[in-house]
């Protein structure tokens, strides 16, 4: 499809591409604003859905090679973990790509907005007892049903996936933070990568906002590492909580 851009409106989705990569790479989140914004700049929600995917992939890949790099991705049961999400996500993903234009943005809305809220009212997802071992998927069965609907949720919309998913490696499979978060960034870049091959087959993606969105957000990940280091959680599931509900709202009004 053709839409006609401002050079301001490309100056604006790279200037939140940024903010989205900061917020990635601190927890995840980041699409909550990109998805709003282009819908509010008339883009239709299956292509924002899909354009977006190209910005998270090559996020994913690059915080996948510096984790494993750092020897902080854990692969022992990677398999396990993977699987029933990658499933999950070519159902999500499928659902998104083919579901009439009428339900979808307002599903994507308040699927985002429910999330954000879940994040900034219960921050005690993520907390785990100290010394406790990772459980493998084998060895609590009932895990890959969560899994499975994690990475649908992500095949789906993306948005706020990473808060999902850090609850399902850190709480249930009980990984610590900092490995639940590599796990984390691997399995988004798993059912990113399913959902993104669907979204092309069906023409769903603008290549041109999806290029200026993964070269901005590239750029958000790497100052996120430093700015996560200075800004509070509390703080940070605040200002996503905020912007998300502005965006939602001016794409409503849309």
């Amino acid at each position: 499809m053709e839409i006609d851009f401002t050079i301001g409106q490309y100056l604006l989705i790279g200037f939140l591409g940024i903010v989205a990569g900061i917020i990635n790479m601190m927890a995840g989140g980041g699409s909550n604003l990109i998805l709003p914004m282009l819908m509010m700049f008339g883009v239709p929600a299956d292509v924002a859905n899909g354009t977006n995917r190209v910005s998270v992939l090559l996020q994913s890949v690059s915080g996948t090679h510096g984790f494993h790099k750092a020897g902080k991705l854990p692969t022992y049961d990677l398999r396990g973990i993977m699987v029933p999400m990658m499933f999950g996500g070519i159902a999500g993903a499928l659902f998104a790509s083919f579901a009439p234009m009428d339900i979808l943005k307002p599903l994507l809305l308040l699927t985002m907005l429910g999330v954000a809220a879940v994040v900034a009212f219960k921050p005690n997802l993520l907390l785990r007892k100290p010394g406790t071992q990772p459980i493998r998927v084998a060895d609590k069965p009932n895990s890959r049903y969560a899994l499975f609907l994690v990475g649908m949720y992500g095949g789906f919309v993306q948005a706020a996936a990473g808060f999902l998913l850090l609850p399902a490696l850190a709480g249930l499979l009980k990984y610590d933070l900092v490995r639940a978060n590599a796990l984390k960034v691997c399995c988004t870049l798993g059912f990113t990568a399913v959902a993104l091959a669907i979204f092309v087959a069906r023409g769903q993606v603008m290549w041109d906002v999806g290029l200026v969105l993964a070269l901005s957000s590239a750029l958000g990940a790497r100052l996120g590492v430093k700015t996560a280091i200075k800004l509070q959680p509390e703080t940070l599931r605040k200002i996503l909580f905020a912007m998300t509900l502005a965006a939602v709202v001016l794409a409503f009004l849309k």
